[in-house]
């Protein structure tokens, strides 16, 4: 068990394992999650995330959207890395407008990992040791994503019996 500061007023720290997810901009599907058994930084977790992700869907995101924790590294192989900042004053108001658009997308983690940590028990792990951690992580993810297919299908059926129904 690690303590995490978190650097904000009302939660300074956390116990517990680092852990880095990522997940699509369009799907919302989590494709890569891992835990890590020392309290790196977040610019240094980037590369083995999204070589898992690699691994995983044998693609490469062009674009990583980051928070500001994820200071100092501009690209990670073929991963472009951005970050919130100012905008320059040659950006035109479509640019500034597209980027504060991108940055609003990737505050919509935040949700996912409460998510993960209330309805999917993430916040608390019964599993023992760094092997345990890793496994409450990866079931949090799966869980969450197979949650999300089963809304799918159940939308998908429902409109089939709407149709059934109602359609004859």
């Amino acid at each position: 068990m690690l303590c995490i500061g978190k650097g904000k007023e009302h939660k300074k720290y956390e116990f517990g394992r680092k852990a880095s997810i990522i997940w699509t901009k369009t799907t919302g599907i989590i494709v890569g999650a891992m835990s890590f058994t020392k309290n790196v930084y977040d610019g240094h977790t980037l590369p083995q995330v999204l070589e898992q992700a690699w691994q995983i869907t044998e693609t490469c995101p062009k674009v990583a959207i980051c928070d500001r924790g994820y200071k100092g590294c501009q690209d990670v192989g073929d991963t472009k890395i951005l970050r919130p900042g100012r905008p320059k004053k040659s950006d035109t108001p479509y640019q500034r407008r597209v980027a504060r658009e991108r940055f609003r997308r990737r505050a919509g983690i935040e949700p996912i990992i409460g998510h993960l940590k209330q309805d999917h028990r993430m916040a608390r792990n019964y599993l023992k040791g760094v092997l345990g951690d890793a496994i409450n992580l990866f079931m949090a993810a799966a869980a969450f994503n197979f949650k999300k297919w089963m809304r799918k299908l159940g939308h998908f059926f429902a409109l089939f019996t709407l149709w059934l129904f109602c359609g004859t």
